[in-house]
């Protein structure tokens, strides 16, 4: 295979993602812990099981980045890899990629792409990367252009629970204490950098959402080459619900909603959502 482009399991991507182009691609899952018991987020973790598991217990939950070999294994497998990981801001997985092609005997056809951000944003930037490849464009331009593009997009997230942000130091206390009220939602979302910022504080769900939507078309005046990406866990409903109200103000030419896996689950809680474009 010529090219191949590697996720780690952040992007909430399914394995056959790419499965009718003739391009290779592999999700590099991240470990979660319960306690002492793992899990390792692939295709076969049950994210109702988890974030139930989650809910119950009092143990300390935290996550761990793949090693430097789990990168390493795949970049054999094409003449050149491109690499999407999630925001090195809030985790090593990218710096664990990046020491792993240092590492490999081809690193001059293996490039590591920092998101700064996650979920759906690594979908969108895979959909530019196809594009890129597809275009026969050489290997430096698609780098140029694609860091060009991870600056255009877009992620916010609204949680009704922060306990593994915070405990796990990714949000700040003291937006973790505003967050944690009953009343307030805030709305947060990526920084250019890739770290957390809280952007909105509404009363109630509800307004939240609203917000959101007009957040949403503040980034843009049209959105007819955009797709728009909702992720959830254990939360359709809501995710529905601010479909519809984006919808209204923006002109998506596609719009997804799909489960998170493992590893955002793990840091949205239970009915978070993810909104990316």
């Amino acid at each position: 295979m010529k090219y191949q482009i590697l996720v780690d399991s952040s992007s909430d991507m399914s394995s056959d993602y790419l499965a009718d182009k003739n391009i290779a691609f592999s999700i590099v899952p991240l470990h979660l812990f319960i306690g002492e018991e793992e899990y390792l987020d692939d295709d076969n973790l049950d994210t109702s099981e988890l974030v139930a598991k989650m809910n119950s217990t009092k143990q300390k939950l935290h996550t761990a980045c793949p090693s430097i070999e789990a990168w390493s294994q795949h970049f054999s497998k094409a003449e050149y890899t491109f690499v999407v990981a999630m925001t090195s801001q809030l985790s090593g997985t990218y710096n664990s990629a990046v020491v792993a092609r240092e590492n490999a005997t081809n690193k001059d056809k293996i490039f590591v792409f920092d998101s700064k951000s996650t979920s759906g944003s690594m979908e969108l930037i895979v959909d530019f990367l196809v594009k890129e490849i597809e275009a026969e464009k050489d290997f430096d331009t698609i780098i140029k252009e694609t860091n060009e593009f991870i600056g255009t997009c877009n992620l916010f997230f609204i949680l009704h629970r922060f306990d593994n942000l915070i405990a796990n130091g990714r949000m700040s206390r003291f937006a973790g204490l505003v967050a944690k009220t009953l009343v307030i939602k805030p709305i947060c979302t990526a920084s250019k950098e890739g770290t957390i910022e809280v952007s909105n504080k509404c009363i109630g769900s509800l307004n939240a959402y609203r917000k959101l939507a007009e957040l949403c078309s503040q980034r843009a005046t049209d959105f007819s080459d955009k797709k728009l990406i909702i992720t959830h866990c254990n939360n359709l409903e809501d995710a529905e619900k601010i479909k519809e109200l984006v919808c209204a103000k923006c002109n998506f030419r596609e719009v997804i909603i799909k489960r998170m896996r493992g590893l955002t689950s793990f840091y949205a809680e239970d009915k978070g959502l993810i909104i990316c474009f």
